[in-house]
């Protein structure tokens, strides 16, 4: 799976025009999807786009505990008209060797995990699907709904998450709301030339009954 994306990254650029962008996220814990992944952590990115194709680079290294998890994530998608589909490929270095190695590919003895994902974007609220599908017997499910909008001088972002089955990914053991947040993102202008975005979000997530206080700056 890894070696179709990285072909398709070498060869598109030859058929059509492509653009770039590259970032990195510094957070003060690692939240995802309700769930508490590590604490203050650096998350590069790196995205090729061309013509609705995307192709996305994107990783997590923890900045305090050496022990944290460190996570590298390669997605192919594909949007047209507010949808979009596409595939995940999540691997994490827990665990030991061989089973931390990247390049190892089977299922039940592997990191990789592939999930699946559809989505569809109204501007004012965007519904989406996940889907695991390889290394993942249970085929842990996700669903979210997001909703943008601008108040008080900043852009917000409002999502609330559900797990419709038993998943221990998740944690659930059965239907279960696992994330509810709202995240507040604006722009901080340090001199008449520079500015650098900052975010701070809560997320609350009622089936593990926990809480969570973030802030973020981008690069």
């Amino acid at each position: 799976m890894t070696a179709v994306i990285m072909m398709a990254a070498m060869v598109t650029p030859m058929y059509a025009e492509v653009e770039t962008s590259v970032g990195a996220d510094v957070v003060s814990s690692y939240i995802w999807r309700g769930t508490d992944c590590g604490s203050a952590a650096i998350q590069p990115s790196l995205t090729l786009e061309t013509e609705g194709f995307g192709l996305s680079f994107w990783g997590s290294y923890g900045l305090v505990d050496p022990a944290d998890t460190k996570e590298f994530d390669i997605t192919l998608s594909y949007s047209i008209a507010g949808f979009s589909v596409g595939v995940t490929d999540y691997w994490f270095s827990a665990g030991t060797e061989p089973l931390g190695r990247y390049l190892k590919y089977e299922s039940g003895a592997s990191n990789h995990t592939f999930e699946g994902f559809l989505g569809y974007d109204l501007d004012f609220m965007s519904v989406s699907l996940y889907t695991n599908f390889y290394n993942d017997d249970e085929y842990s499910t996700y669903i979210e709904l997001g909703a943008p909008f601008t108040a008080f001088g900043a852009d917000w972002s409002a999502a609330l998450g559900i797990v419709p089955m038993e998943s221990a990914l998740y944690g659930t053991e059965g239907f279960a709301v696992t994330n509810i947040s709202l995240t507040a993102e604006k722009s901080l202008d340090l001199t008449d030339s520079f500015s650098l975005p900052v975010s701070a979000g809560l997320t609350v997530n009622p089936c593990s009954e926990m809480a969570y206080f973030t802030f973020g700056i981008s690069f």
